[in-house]
C-alpha cells in the first residue's frame, strides 16, 4: 500500500493519496481544487488515479472533486447520509452515493464507511485496512472534519456560515453519538484529519499531522467530558467567527464549480479600475500610499485566511502585485472558490494611481489621554473578552464592511487588533468604507498593554 499526506499551509487543509502497489490504482482523500500536486506524485509512483471520495460538503475550501472526474476520468463517491438539504449535486451519472457499511475498493485496499455526523449531517469517516499488505486489522481513519488531532469539528457553521437556524445544538448532540462511535475503535487505529492548527473549522486544533485513537481517548478534551450536557456546552461555546466565504463554499461544493485551468491575466495600468480592488503588498508599503478604495491583504501565508472575509464572488477583481505571482494567485483565489482575477497593477506601477495614505501611531504616543480617543478593537471576541481596554468599541475585523461603525466618517479612529496585522487590513478597509481619519496602533494590544505598565 501507499500512502501520502497533502497539506495546504494556506488553508490549514488536509487531503491524501492511498494507492494499491499490486494494481496501481489510487483514490484521492477530499481532493483540493488545483490538482498538479496529485498528478506529480501519481506520475512519479506510476499510479492511475481511478477514485476520488469526500468526506463532507466542505465550507473552508473549494472542492476538488468534480475536477479529479472532468480531468483525470476517475470515479467519485460521495456521502449519501444526512438530509435532503444536503445531498451532492451536478455530479456524473456513475458518481457512487455512499451509505454507513459501505466500501470501497482500490485495487486491495479497503475503505469502509462510517456514517459520523456532527460537523455536518451527511458527514462520513473511512476506515482503511491494508488487505493487500495481509491485515484483517484496521490501521486507520480519515476523519475529515470529524475527529482532529485534540479537537473536533465545529457544528455551528450550517447556522453561522448557511443561515440554517437550528442547526447547532442538533449538530452538537449528532457529534456527540459519533464520538462514543470511537470507543470501540481499536487504540492503535491512526487517526488521519482534515485540518491542522489554524482552521477555523474547530477551536483549538492541533499542528501534529496525525494521532491515534488511543492517544485522543487521553489527551482530546472531547473523549473526556462527564455527560452529554456538558459535553455539548463545551461544543457550541467560544468557537471562532467563520470567515465570510465560507457561505459561499458550502454553496458551491454542494452543487459544482466550473473546471478550473489558469488562465492569462491583463497585466498593466487600466485608465479605469473596475470591480473590487486587493493591494497585495505589505502593510507598511501600503500604508504610505495607495489606490483609494483598494483592501490591503498582504500576499504571504495568510492570504487566504484573510482575503475571505472580504471576496465579492459576483464581482471581477483587480490587484495590485507581482505579476510574476499570478498563477499562483489564480490558484490561491481557485482554492476558495473565485476565479475572476482580471487586472494585475504592478507594484513599481501604483504610484500613478495612489491618491491616499493612513497614520500609524506607536503605542507610547497613543496611550497620551487614550480614554478621550475614538478606539475600535478588531479582534476577535474572545481576545475581546479575554481583556480589552473599556473605551474601546468592538467590530470583528472581518466585519467591518458588513456592520454599522460606531463613528461619524470625519472622526479621528484608533485601531488595534492583538500585534497589529489586522488592524493594517482594518484600516484599509475603513478607508475604502469612507473613513478618512483612520489611525492605526503598531503592536496592537499587546503593545498597549506593555506601554500602560
Amino acid at each position: 500500500m501507499f500512502f501520502k499526506q497533502f497539506y495546504d499551509e494556506k488553508l490549514s487543509q488536509t487531503s491524501y493519496m492511498v494507492a494499491c502497489q499490486k494494481t496501481k490504482e489510487a483514490i484521492i482523500i477530499d481532493p483540493k481544487r488545483v490538482l498538479d500536486d496529485y498528478i506529480e506524485v501519481a506520475d512519479k509512483e506510476g499510479f492511475k488515479i481511478t477514485k476520488a471520495a469526500e468526506t463532507h460538503i466542505h465550507a473552508d475550501f473549494a472542492s476538488g472533486l468534480r475536477d479529479v472526474s472532468r480531468k483525470l476520468g476517475a470515479g467519485l463517491y460521495v456521502s449519501d447520509e444526512g438530509d435532503e438539504d444536503w445531498k451532492y449535486e451536478n455530479v456524473p451519472e456513475d458518481t457512487v452515493f455512499l451509505k454507513d457499511g459501505d466500501v470501497i475498493n482500490v485495487g486491495n485496499v479497503e475503505l469502509k464507511v462510517e456514517h459520523t455526523p456532527g460537523h455536518t449531517p451527511e458527514s462520513i469517516s473511512y476506515v482503511l485496512t491494508d488487505a493487500g499488505g495481509g491485515s484483517k486489522e484496521p490501521m486507520g481513519v480519515f476523519t475529515g472534519d470529524f475527529l482532529f488531532v485534540g479537537d473536533i469539528g465545529r457544528p455551528d457553521l450550517l447556522e453561522e456560515a448557511a443561515h440554517m437556524e437550528g442547526t447547532t445544538e442538533k449538530g452538537a448532540n449528532d457529534m456527540y453519538e459519533s464520538i462514543k462511535k470511537l470507543e470501540s475503535y481499536p487504540d492503535f487505529m491512526q487517526v488521519w484529519p482534515g485540518h491542522g492548527a489554524g482552521s477555523a473549522c474547530g477551536k483549538s486544533l492541533g499542528a501534529v499531522p496525525l494521532s491515534t485513537i488511543g492517544y485522543e481517548k487521553v489527551n482530546n478534551w472531547a473523549f473526556n467530558q462527564g455527560n452529554q450536557a456538558d459535553f455539548v456546552k463545551e461544543l457550541t461555546s467560544d468557537q471562532p467567527e467563520p470567515p465570510s466565504y465560507f457561505a459561499q463554499m458550502k454553496k458551491v461544493n454542494k452543487t459544482g464549480l466550473p473546471e478550473f485551468n489558469i488562465k492569462e491575466v491583463k497585466i498593466g495600468t487600466p485608465d479605469e479600475i473596475t470591480g473590487q480592488l486587493f493591494d497585495l503588498r505589505k502593510k507598511e508599503d501600503f500604508q504610505k500610499g495607495f489606490i483609494k478604495g483598494a483592501v490591503n491583504i498582504p500576499y504571504n501565508s495568510k492570504f487566504l485566511q484573510f482575503i475571505g472575509w472580504y471576496l465579492d464572488y459576483g464581482q471581477p477583481m483587480t490587484v495590485v502585485a507581482n505579476p510574476e505571482d499570478s498563477e499562483s494567485i489564480q490558484a490561491d483565489l481557485a482554492s476558495i472558490g473565485f476565479d475572476h482575477l482580471q487586472t494585475i497593477i504592478p507594484m513599481e506601477s501604483v504610484d500613478e494611481y495612489s491618491n491616499d495614505a493612513y497614520r500609524n501611531i506607536s503605542p507610547e504616543d497613543f496611550t497620551k489621554g487614550y480614554e478621550e480617543k475614538n478606539i475600535l478593537d478588531v479582534r476577535t471576541t474572545s481576545e475581546y473578552e479575554q481583556s480589552h481596554l473599556k473605551e474601546a468599541e468592538h467590530i470583528h475585523f472581518g466585519h467591518l464592511d458588513q456592520k454599522e461603525i460606531p463613528f461619524d466618517k470625519n472622526d479621528e479612529i484608533y485601531i488595534h487588533c492583538q500585534s497589529g496585522v489586522r488592524s493594517a487590513i482594518a484600516s484599509s478597509v475603513l478607508k475604502a468604507e469612507g473613513y478618512g481619519n483612520v489611525i492605526n496602533i503598531e503592536k496592537g494590544y499587546a503593545g498597549i498593554e506593555e506601554a500602560l505598565q
